[in-house]
């Protein structure tokens, strides 16, 4: 079916890409080439920022031929579209200050009856004496003011996806906006309508969806990749070895070997994207993280290996913690 929006890849200038970044990238433009959408790319550098990462990331990209269809985005430049959105919420009653702590919140959700990464709403009825006498020990953050408990996605890959919504932050009290609802702004502004990414970040979607709903924006269609994992089941990291293209470049990897080994991983031709495109169908992508193994990468490829078969996997429903 053809698209009208966009897909994109949206990496944070921390570090170089790994295999595994660069997989999912490809998978991403692999579905937006698929449905008839443009492909961007955005740079999520609101945080942890390493100078030169940008350069080379994109470097990275090009050189297994991914590239934007239009002008890079960076989110440092779009503070104004946040705050922006920010005081539409605020506007509806929907933010509030919260003084607590990263030890608060986690002693919180270790409490009975807490959840893993779920904050309770501590300050949600703060008084306004109470909320003067906190600011000037600490400076707030902003957390949406959630009025569901839960909410739901359809995801291409994972199904019907359930997950807990709770007063997540808006805006840290470092002043910088949150992920959450930057990633909401970035999508509409530039007229995103497929986010393919990593299934680390699938419980955050519902979030997402959720406050999308509430700002009147399209909620667009998700899914999420399974992992590139270690040997020990770990999200695999540039400290488990030659995971980078510039450390497998040394051991005489080029840009193409590497991008036939992901095509591979991925039941696809390993020629070439257009190979890759012309057979692909998300249908068919493994639902199963894909262990890279740094030590059966070190010796230069004579010939790039077959993937793993990759069997038809029907979506199924998921109710996450």
């Amino acid at each position: 079916m053809a698209g009208t929006g966009a897909g994109r890849f949206a990496p944070s200038p921390s570090g170089q890409l790994h295999i595994g970044n660069l997989r999912t990238a490809v998978v991403a433009w692999l579905f937006a080439r698929s449905t008839g959408r443009s492909f961007l790319l955005r740079v999520e550098d609101l945080d942890r920022v390493r100078a030169g990462t940008e350069e080379e990331q994109l470097a990275e990209l090009a050189a297994l031929g991914i590239l934007s269809d239009g002008p890079v985005v960076r989110q440092s430049e779009q503070t104004g579209r946040y705050e922006q959105a920010l005081g539409l919420l605020q506007s509806r009653g929907l933010v509030y200050e919260c003084f607590c702590t990263r030890r608060d919140v986690a002693e919180a959700a270790s409490a009975p009856h807490g959840r893993p990464g779920f904050y309770p709403g501590t300050c949600r009825g703060l008084g306004a004496d109470e909320r003067d006498r906190r600011r000037a020990e600490r400076p707030p953050s902003l957390r949406l003011a959630a009025g569901v408990g839960t909410w739901h996605i359809e995801d291409l890959l994972a199904g019907h996806v359930t997950a807990p919504v709770d007063d997540f932050v808006l805006r840290r009290n470092d002043g910088v906006i949150a992920y959450n609802l930057a990633v909401v702004v970035d999508d509409a502004a530039q007229g995103i309508d497929q986010v393919v990414r990593g299934d680390d970040l699938l419980e955050s979607a519902p979030r997402q969806a959720y406050l999308a709903s509430l700002l009147g924006l399209p909620v667009p269609t998700y899914a999420h990749v399974p992992l590139a994992i270690s040997p020990g089941g770990r999200r695999l990291a540039k400290r488990d070895g030659a995971v980078t293209l510039e450390d497998l470049a040394r051991l005489g990897w080029s840009a193409h070997a590497v991008l036939a080994l992901i095509l591979a991983s991925l039941g696809l031709p390993a020629g070439s994207l257009g190979a890759a495109l012309a057979s692909f169908d998300p249908a068919r992508l493994p639902r199963y993280p894909w262990v890279v193994d740094p030590a059966a990468l070190s010796s230069t490829p004579l010939s790039v290996p077959a993937g793993p078969a990759c069997k038809p996997s029907a979506p199924t429903d998921k109710v996450l913690p």
